[in-house]
């Protein structure tokens, strides 16, 4: 099994910045692409940033300029670098991970984190 835990949600005043962190534990061989989603009430599910095996990213319009996403392969974790938060980044944010367990022919996983809440006053 594999579980994603992330931290570093909170309140913080507009034009803050907050860090967001998601480990992944368990069975793991390797990882593929690392993403951050968000949902913010009333509102789909949307993807804010992707980062692949070969650290290639892509961002939401949205956060463009003011989001970094970087990962560290020796501790399986990504990270989400949220600077100039506006009172519309609110949401909570989800990790998700491609993750490959160990074994011969073994298919990535789509996991999901728990989720950390994000919320940025005006």
């Amino acid at each position: 099994q594999v579980q994603l835990v992330e931290s570093g949600g909170g309140l913080v005043q507009a034009g803050g910045s907050l860090r967001l962190s998601c480990t992944a534990s368990g069975n793991i061989f390797s990882i593929n692409t690392i993403a951050w989603f968000r949902q913010a009430p009333g509102k789909q599910r949307e993807l804010v940033a992707g980062i692949r095996g070969g650290d290639s990213t892509n961002y939401a319009d949205s956060v463009k300029g003011r989001f970094a996403i970087s990962r560290d392969n020796a501790k399986n974790t990504g990270y989400l670098q949220m600077n100039s938060l506006k009172p519309e980044d609110t949401a909570v944010y989800y990790c998700n991970m491609n993750i490959r367990p160990p074994g011969v022919g073994s298919r990535f996983l789509e996991v999901w984190g728990q989720g950390t809440l994000v919320t940025v006053s005006s």
